[in-house]
């Protein structure tokens, strides 16, 4: 098993893509990336704390590329914007990939570079790739929250702009 790890905005929002895929064996919702440990949802939401919002993922990669989850990855968030993520705003809400492994780097650095030369976005790939640090799981109320919550989570889903732009923007691959 691998992990990756990304940043999309609210972490709710970026499990439910990813899961019940083959391969995928756990997505955690947490913090990556402070300066201090054992942060909680109140710290992180200031902004103050240096983390960002993430899942982690662990991974078959014999059933599930890497490769695979970047491209999910990227039609799940706005990567021209990294003052964060539709109606989530802060740079705890910004988009990162956060790869573990030289392998990672590489692969997510060619697909950024992918997307940008597509001409897909006319503003500059801002989405920050960077060397996952010391991930922090978030409290238990964050885990799984779609299906503990599906009223609220549908309800702050709708109004936080991101299937909007998805529809707009993505359309075509998703």
């Amino acid at each position: 098993m691998e992990k990756a790890t990304f940043a999309g905005g609210c972490f709710w929002c970026m499990v439910t893509p990813f899961e019940e895929l083959p391969g995928i064996e756990g997505i955690v919702s947490g913090y990556m990336g402070g300066q201090i440990d054992n942060p909680t949802y109140e710290e992180v939401k200031t902004g103050t704390t240096g983390h960002l919002e993430v899942v982690q993922i662990t991974y078959d990669p014999s059933l599930f590329s890497y490769e695979r989850l970047l491209e999910l990855y990227w039609i799940q968030t706005d990567p021209t914007d990294d003052g964060g993520q539709f109606q989530d705003r802060g740079p705890q809400y910004a988009p990162a990939i956060f790869y573990h492994t030289e392998e990672q780097r590489i692969a997510a650095e060619a697909s950024r570079d992918v997307l940008a030369a597509s001409g897909r976005f006319t503003a500059p790939i801002v989405t920050k790739i960077t060397p996952a640090t010391t991930f922090f799981e978030a409290e238990e109320y964050h885990q799984d929250y779609h299906k503990k919550n599906p009223k609220h989570y549908k309800e702050d889903r709708a109004i936080s702009g991101r299937d909007t732009f998805i529809e707009e923007n993505w359309t075509e691959t998703v």
